[in-house]
């Protein structure tokens, strides 16, 4: 019986502190980059797009498609930089409450 009520206790912690995780999420940024740094995301850990810069220098109004190519492989930059901070705050919070860290959480 001691074993269930600890189990319980420490799944009620975890789910505690993913509520707390993706609160964060919400506020932490990371960025993406294409063309060497001449198209910038900057996208929350929630997926959602802050801003994008563009340098002037590739706006070329006879070559859209370059410059479309070049946005959704920002895009695509931030998004992998955005999974890779919710694996390891996911991990670090995991360790913290003494579980493995590679169980499957529902997120």
């Amino acid at each position: 019986m001691l074993n269930i009520q600890k189990m319980m206790k420490q799944a009620q912690m975890v789910q505690q502190k993913m509520q707390e995780m993706q609160e964060r999420f919400k506020e932490m940024y990371v960025n993406g980059q294409a063309g060497d740094g001449l198209v910038q995301v900057e996208m929350s850990c929630a997926g959602v797009v802050r801003s994008i810069k563009i340098n002037p220098s590739i706006v070329d109004a006879s070559d859209v498609e370059t410059l479309e190519d070049l946005v959704i492989a920002a895009v695509n930059n931030a998004s992998a930089a955005k999974d890779q901070q919710i694996q390891e705050s996911t991990k670090s919070m995991m360790e913290e409450s003494g579980l493995p860290t590679n169980a499957q959480l529902p997120f």
